[in-house]
């Protein structure tokens, strides 16, 4: 799949990107070649694969023991903050 300028400026434009000219014909062909590589993957044929769980099958994995590590610096993060209550930071409202 080849994607044009118009593709990628609706791209761009519902991404919240300004792209110069030079990006356009860039980010146009990058894309397109990306999107060439995902055909192709799905052009493998994965019928005789089977599904796993785990990619090392038998093995378990190492965990760390769930213990607390670090100490709680709420307060001292907080300290800088104009305004603060009940441990939340307050903000002006932006939504109307």
């Amino acid at each position: 799949m080849s994607l044009t300028r118009r593709d990628v400026e609706g791209i761009a434009h519902l991404a919240r990107l300004r792209l110069s000219e030079a990006d356009l014909a860039a980010y146009t062909e990058s894309l397109s070649k990306i999107l060439a590589f995902v055909e192709q993957l799905s052009a493998a044929d994965v019928g005789a694969v089977e599904p796993m769980a785990h990619p090392l099958p038998g093995e378990a994995q190492r965990l760390r023991p769930d213990v607390v590590s670090e100490t709680d610096h709420r307060d001292l993060y907080q300290g800088n903050a104009p305004r603060v209550e009940a441990g939340l930071y307050v903000v002006p409202k932006v939504i109307e």
